[in-house]
């Protein structure tokens, strides 16, 4: 039967200048090893009898005895525990394999969820506010504002008390998603909620400095629902809004001005569109780089489109915005562009009124307006996909679905009649 023992080895070999020696366990299976245990003692500090340091004695003095007596017995009781759980296949493995498996045991430590947490102390606002600040820094203000209401959000539903990485567990997710649920809350914003606190959780394992006991985002489903439908407008629709006339320079006119410009170049975003300088445009196009991804883009300017630019290219200077609506990107005037955008739509809903389009119409509709419509006149998904600017084709897809179901009902219509 193997057996340890504690030892001081005070072989010559192994004395060190300052006159102390190695704390060892003392392994014997068929021959002799000895295990240095990383701790140090003169002769006169080492109670052998006892296995233990003397705490009296003047070279122990700044060492924490009572600490590393306890990782000593946790070693030694391990190593006991490995032989025990050996038994009789003991004599199938050598005694340096011996050593390596009481190393293994020492090492492993599935319980130690308390020290994981203390390792892994990274608060969910902190971390946050840090990716909140590089997405300003990089002019991504909605990115940061997504995050900082998502923040705001589970910090709420913590009874105002902010919370850590691991605190994020499956359960928790599971409870927030039932509360809101239960304030009648829509299934889509809680989603939009738990995906940016994904993102974040994410980003902290991705730069090392978290390290989950187990990632709650693999296990729970962040919910989704039904998708919001969108309303494409017709062509014919469109056309209503292209001869609706307004006084030249009123805030409808600018308006409806630049709801043809975004149609006519492809479903452009609002984003976009208030972004365009006059060094943008040239006498055959007309180039921007998408907000949301930095795709580039290069529209040919149709000639619907370059009447309404030449207006707005009078009298005005390469790096001078092109239209009256203007934003720089900037975190600073993200404020400035959500108001833009909000009278935008306040003054297309009196448009739509105008141009008899029935429903909900904002700066989104245009863009799956122009979608529907390539669509209806038999153009590919894929070239739609690529007019949008859209990474993936499921994206473009999920754009046309409901033009799928109508075309369903169409052909159904034809076909019982």
């Amino acid at each position: 039967m193997a057996k340890v023992r504690l030892i001081l080895d005070t072989r010559n070999n192994s004395k060190r200048r300052d006159g102390t020696y190695p704390i060892c366990l003392r392994v014997f299976h068929k021959k002799t090893r000895i295990v240095p245990l990383d701790y140090y003692t003169s002769i006169l500090g080492w109670d052998d009898i006892n296995g233990k340091l003397k705490k009296s004695v003047g070279i122990n003095k700044n060492l924490n005895c009572g600490f590393i007596g306890y990782e000593i017995d946790d070693k030694i009781y391990k190593a006991k525990l490995v032989i025990r759980e050996l038994g009789r296949s003991i004599d199938l493995v050598s005694v340096d394999r011996l050593v390596e498996l009481f190393k293994d045991k020492w090492d492993y430590n599935p319980t130690s969820e308390l020290k994981k947490k203390i390792e892994n102390d990274v608060s969910l606002s902190k971390w946050g506010e840090i990716l909140i600040k590089r997405k300003e820094a990089a002019n991504k203000p909605g990115t940061a504002l997504w995050y900082r209401n998502a923040i705001k959000a589970l910090v709420k539903f913590n009874d105002n008390q902010d919370l850590k990485l691991y605190d994020i567990t499956v359960t928790f997710l599971k409870n927030f998603e039932a509360f809101h649920l239960g304030k009648g809350n829509s299934i889509n914003g809680i989603g939009i909620y738990l995906r940016a606190i994904r993102s974040i959780y994410n980003a902290a394992i991705n730069e090392d400095l978290f390290v989950p006991i187990k990632n709650s985002f693999k296990v729970y489903k962040i919910p989704t629902g039904t998708r919001t439908k969108k309303r494409a407008v017709s062509k014919e629709k469109i056309s209503n809004v292209k001869n609706l006339n307004y006084e030249v320079g009123s805030a409808l006119w600018h308006t409806k001005n630049y709801m043809m410009v975004m149609f006519y170049c492809r479903g452009m975003n609002f984003i976009d569109l208030v972004q365009i300088k006059v060094k943008h445009i040239t006498d055959m196009h007309l180039f921007y780089g998408r907000s949301k991804t930095g795709q580039p883009f290069a529209i040919k300017i149709v000639p619907q489109l370059r009447e309404i630019l030449n207006f707005y290219l009078n009298n005005k200077k390469l790096d001078d915005f092109l239209f009256p609506a203007n934003y720089d990107g900037s975190t600073e005037y993200f404020q400035k562009y959500k108001s833009q955008r909000r009278r935008m739509n306040e003054r297309l809903k009196i448009i739509a009124k105008d141009a008899e389009i029935e429903g909900v119409f904002t700066t989104y509709y245009i863009r799956h307006s122009w979608a529907t419509i390539a669509k209806y006149m038999g153009i590919s998904t894929a070239l739609i996909s690529e007019g949008l600017g859209h990474y993936s084709i499921t994206t473009t897809e999920i754009y046309l679905k409901d033009f799928d179901n109508d075309v369903l009902d169409e052909v159904n219509a034809l076909v019982v009649s």
